[in-house]
């Protein structure tokens, strides 16, 4: 998709004549997550670029001129497109395991103990304050762990209970 945009955000008035090289280079650049292009995954062969039509090459040289041969080939090749599409699928599952393990060795757990003080994240725009208003409220106290990051909270100012429980991402310690 960044292609596509790099391609045809300097191009608005002539974008019908550039998105057939756009599609083209979408579908024939490899993925990320499975080493493969589309046009392999769907059809099984790498497509053929121009380039390859007007110069000879390997490739080339190895198919017939026969309609017959040609069809063989690409029936055999269509009998080995399950084995690509397992071991693309194996690619993609590591990667996103990766992509996880990167993900949670960031992320900063929050842990809260009954009755400790916290600061809740204001996310309604209706205070006229605009930006300069400041992004949390309170203090509240804990009054109850729902679960794992999932509190109930009063009010210190308001002297209510809150309504609803809270994430521990939209909180954070008051320090007083």
């Amino acid at each position: 998709m960044n292609n596509i945009k790099k391609r045809l955000d300097s191009r608005k008035e002539i974008w019908l004549y550039e998105i057939n090289a756009v599609l083209w280079a979408c579908r024939t650049t490899p993925h990320k997550a499975t080493k493969e292009t589309p046009f392999l995954m769907a059809y099984g062969v790498e497509a053929v670029i121009p380039a390859e039509i007007k110069v000879t090459s390997l490739r080339r040289d190895q198919c017939s001129d026969s309609p017959e041969l040609n069809e063989e080939m690409l029936r055999d090749r269509l009998d080995l497109i399950e084995e690509k599409r397992d071991q693309a699928l194996v690619r993609i599952q590591n990667y996103q395991n990766a992509a996880a393990r990167y993900y949670n060795s960031n992320v900063k757990h929050r842990r809260f103990k009954v009755d400790d003080l916290v600061l809740r994240k204001i996310f309604d725009d209706k205070d006229p304050g605009g930006k300069l208003r400041p992004p949390w409220n309170g203090p509240f106290r804990i009054t109850e762990v729902v679960r794992d990051s999932v509190y109930k909270l009063y009010d210190y100012v308001k002297k209510v209970h809150e309504p609803r429980p809270w994430n521990a991402a939209n909180l954070k310690r008051y320090y007083y």
